[in-house]
């Protein structure tokens, strides 16, 4: 067996960066941004009121209060998107509704909870300092500032600041087309009665969500039978289309050798044998330029190993510098045990933080291999290093799925 670091340097010697590309800005949610974004201009563009109320010279309302108010003809109003049709006077005030630009002529502006109407006049029930509610030019963003670096991962934040500044493309690093295909005889689709020996897929499934999770565009390859013609042509069709595959099945030591024999006439693979439980089988190889991940069958272990090994590589293909799911220290609620093997346990919990900011967790259910409901209930894995594991309160490493 090998441990979990020496597989992953393995599979990072094989992997490059996917190309640079030029995409929509309401498409790049989640690409990593291949350039520096310089705002071209101010963001607000005009000065503009943060509140609806009134525009007024601030001069006009001093000792202005509820008993003894400020009295000016409203002379104008003034919506979102227009302008004031001429600039304000001294002892005028103009009606203004947010985001609406700033009169020429008033320097404050006085929200209106603090007025109140009679015919064409406003009272002003207080006074108001200069730039009062008012969103001055560049208030956001200053024109020639970098406001998204490179390197960044674009989130509905940053893609709301480029559309702010007119930009309609980005430049990213291009997603991967992750290709995904279960097989084996013993596998079939859809709602039909099981025959005996018969399970039904849902690697498949699993893995094509996983991938989409991950910010890829998941290729469905279909579920394939144990034939080498079949799992050949299948694989090719894979790596013609696609940046990477990802297949299910068919990888450890007692399986029949259909997957093995074909990876290895197409390409150079390594068969590992990890020091970790679940997900014991990988392989791993590059056919052509596409790598190619060998998961294990078991639907525990295919999510397992997808999270250790195969999402990483696609994050660090997309150009991402930050590939790993974050760690914290968590105290067990439940005794996490297992026993002494020479292997890292990654074991299903449930993970929470409390009001105190510390995390806790607990066990999802069954930990075998094949129990999917227990990882389909749990958002973090507990990593246990060889041993006998940890009782209810003390502390525990966890991965955070969630």
């Amino acid at each position: 067996m090998i441990s979990l670091e020496q597989a992953r340097t393995r599979i990072s010697l094989d992997l490059g960066v996917l190309p640079v590309v030029e995409v929509p800005v309401g498409e790049a949610l989640g690409m990593v941004l291949a350039e520096t974004v310089k705002a071209s201009e101010s963001i607000p563009p005009f000065p503009n009121t943060a509140m609806d109320g009134f525009a007024v010279r601030a001069s006009d309302t001093d000792g202005a209060t509820s008993d003894s108010p400020c009295v000016l003809p409203i002379v104008a109003t003034i919506a979102a998107g227009t302008v004031a049709p001429r600039p304000m006077q001294h002892g005028e005030a103009m009606r203004i509704m947010t985001g609406a630009p700033l009169p020429h002529g008033a320097d404050a502006v006085v929200m209106v909870e603090l007025t109140r109407t009679e015919g064409d006049d406003v009272f002003v029930l207080d006074s108001v300092p200069v730039g009062n509610h008012i969103r001055g030019v560049g208030d956001d963003v200053q024109a020639g500032t970098e406001v998204v670096p490179q390197g960044t991962v674009l989130t509905a934040g940053h893609l709301g600041v480029l559309a702010g500044l007119g930009r309609t493309q980005v430049k990213v690093y291009r997603r991967a087309r992750v290709g995904v295909m279960s097989t084996g005889d013993e596998l079939v689709e859809g709602a039909q009665p099981l025959k005996p020996g018969q399970i039904r897929d849902s690697n498949r499934v699993t893995l094509l969500n996983l991938v989409a999770e991950a910010g890829c565009e998941p290729v469905d390859l279909g579920l394939i039978i144990d034939d080498e013609d079949v799992i050949r042509d299948a694989l090719q069709v894979g790596i013609s289309q696609c940046d990477a595959v990802l297949t299910s099945g068919g990888v450890s030591m007692g399986d029949y050798d259909f997957v093995k024999a074909v990876l290895s006439e197409l390409g150079d693979f390594n068969w590992m044998q990890v020091a970790i439980k679940p997900a014991k089988p990988l392989a791993f190889g590059v056919m052509g330029d596409t790598p190619v991940f060998g998961l294990p069958g078991n639907p525990v272990s295919s999510m397992v190993s997808f999270e250790l090994f195969a999402r990483p590589a696609l994050k660090h293909m997309m150009g991402h510098t930050s590939t790993e799911r974050p760690r914290f220290t968590a105290a067990a609620r439940t005794d996490l045990v297992r026993t002494v093997d020479g292997k890292v346990h990654f074991q299903r919990v449930v993970a929470e933080v409390g009001s105190d900011g510390r995390w806790t967790a607990r066990s999802a259910g069954g930990q075998g291999s094949h129990q999917l409901t227990a990882m389909a209930a749990a958002n973090a894995l507990a990593v246990l290093a060889d041993g006998s594991g940890v009782v209810e309160g003390d502390d525990v490493t966890i991965m955070y799925l969630g």
